[in-house]
């Protein structure tokens, strides 16, 4: 018991707040309660097929294709696989974070997760078709190139920096982690 509320004791606290504020400011108690109330409504529709979708992914891919496709040797593919499982995601980024779990467990590499979940976050197809429409193709392409080479600087020196025994150390939280 004591070890269950150590975990949730921030939870706890954030309700008991949240409880305060009710009597405080029940205006502000109410527009947070129905963004609240949105974002679980986004949750439960958004997280179910990308869990369906890990499953077939943690099912259908051998560790042994994953490790070829996107490990520590995968080069230039590896790099390009992952800008384009990232690019032509679906759903918001705390998606992106179950999905980079699985392909660290299958034997992706540091680097390409960091790529997938950067490409997740900015260069996503429909956004780009949809800033082009709004903001011209000129703003797109620039900003589109100056993501590309962010999200790969923040990739390798995030690998240079963290050396072989940190990177390990990830991989092995990342398989005994319970989900």
């Amino acid at each position: 018991m004591k070890k269950t509320f150590k975990r949730y004791r921030l939870f706890l606290i954030m309700l008991g707040l949240y409880g305060v504020l009710y009597f405080v400011e029940q205006n502000l108690f109410i527009a947070s309660t129905t963004k609240a109330y949105n974002s679980m409504i986004e949750m439960v529709l958004v997280l179910p097929p990308v869990f369906i979708l890990l499953g077939l992914l943690d099912v259908w891919v051998k560790r042994e294709t994953m490790v070829k496709a996107m490990g520590n040797d995968s080069g230039l593919m590896g790099i390009l696989l992952a800008f384009f499982l990232g690019s032509a995601a679906a759903g918001p980024l705390y998606a992106a974070f179950p999905v980079a779990l699985t392909l660290l467990r299958k034997g992706s590499s540091f680097k390409n997760v960091l790529i997938m979940i950067g490409a997740w976050s900015t260069t996503k197809i429909p956004l780009l078709l949809f800033e082009a429409a709004s903001m011209g193709l000129t703003f797109t392409v620039t900003r589109f190139l100056i993501n590309i080479f962010g999200i790969l600087g923040i990739a390798f020196i995030s690998e240079k920096v963290l050396g072989h025994k940190e990177l390990d150390e990830i991989h092995e939280r990342a398989i005994q982690l319970e989900i």
